[in-house]
């Protein structure tokens, strides 16, 4: 794991059970998409892609997406 992706997940904002949100640019600069989503799913996360930004929920909950 890049140290990107460990700093990523050991932000206050993912033990907290936040949500945390990059570009997408930054993700592909510093790490891939998959390594984000491969790290999020040992953590029990959802990742969502949406527009130009990769957004990590991060907690274990059943998620559900209203349009």
């Amino acid at each position: 794991m890049s140290a990107w992706v460990e700093q990523f997940f050991q932000a206050s904002s993912a033990s907290n059970g936040d949500v945390i949100r990059r570009a997408k640019s930054d993700v592909e600069q510093y790490s891939s998409l998959q390594e984000v989503v491969d790290e999020a799913e040992k953590h029990g996360f959802h990742v969502v892609e949406t527009g130009d930004q990769i957004v990590v929920l991060c907690h274990q909950g059943t998620l559900h997406i209203h349009s």
